[in-house]
């Protein structure tokens, strides 16, 4: 019993904290995806380079960027901290941002390769039919594009659960606060604990041959 619910914690943190930044990273991801694939604007190049960042960036200076932002002195952390009282940094709130802020460009690059390969000629009789631009994307080109779409939401959220670094830094490593799968096999195996960190290990490698597999499947449909 002690075992389950050592391993229970972590990973139902984990996945709460994945599901919550998967759907914020949903919304906003797709509505910066059909802006990139739609528009020409100044900066649209700027735009690109910002939202890619996290993927080429090294995890701790995501994360690092990440404290500043969210420190009771940051742009984000002062705000949070006038409406609840206290701050964000080493909480589970932390970690659901760094996990938003790894996946999100995941999302906008699938979903804007998928947005961008919509048939125009389509978008265009839609238009002629008398719909409006709100009407055909959410009529139209979302359903052609949702294979692209779904495949960025499911790699979305493996790179939630896998994150690591960026939450280290922002929320730390706190037993049962915080304390995702990732950092709990990082703590099992700082502590010597080398079976925990291979039981969780597995339970990992299960959920991402998971991921893959549904990523595939959706891939040949």
């Amino acid at each position: 019993m002690e075992i389950f619910q050592i391993i229970a914690t972590p990973l139902l943190l984990t996945l709460k904290i994945s599901v919550i930044a998967t759907l914020f990273v949903t919304v906003l991801g797709i509505l910066i995806a059909y802006i990139l694939a739609k528009r020409e604007f100044p900066g649209k190049w700027l735009a690109d380079v910002m939202i890619t960042m996290p993927m080429v960036l090294p995890p701790t200076v995501t994360g690092y960027i990440l404290v500043i932002l969210l420190g009771k002195n940051g742009a984000i952390g002062s705000i949070f901290t006038r409406i609840t009282g206290s701050g964000i940094l080493f909480t589970w709130q932390a970690a659901a941002i760094a996990a938003f802020v790894v996946s999100l460009p995941l999302m906008v690059k699938t979903t804007t390769s998928a947005i961008g390969a919509v048939d125009r000629n389509i978008e265009e009789a839609a238009r002629i039919l008398g719909r409006n631009e709100l009407e055909t994307a959410l009529f139209i080109t979302l359903p052609l594009a949702k294979k692209g779409i779904i495949a960025g939401c499911v790699l979305s959220f493996a790179r939630a659960v896998g994150e690591f670094g960026a939450t280290l830094m922002v929320a730390g490593n706190i037993q049962g606060k915080t304390s995702t799968m990732p950092l709990s096999i990082y703590g099992a195996y700082q502590s010597g604990n080398n079976e925990l960190a291979n039981l969780l290990v597995s339970i990992l490698v299960v959920m991402s041959l998971i991921t893959i597999a549904a990523t595939s499947k959706l891939g040949e449909r």
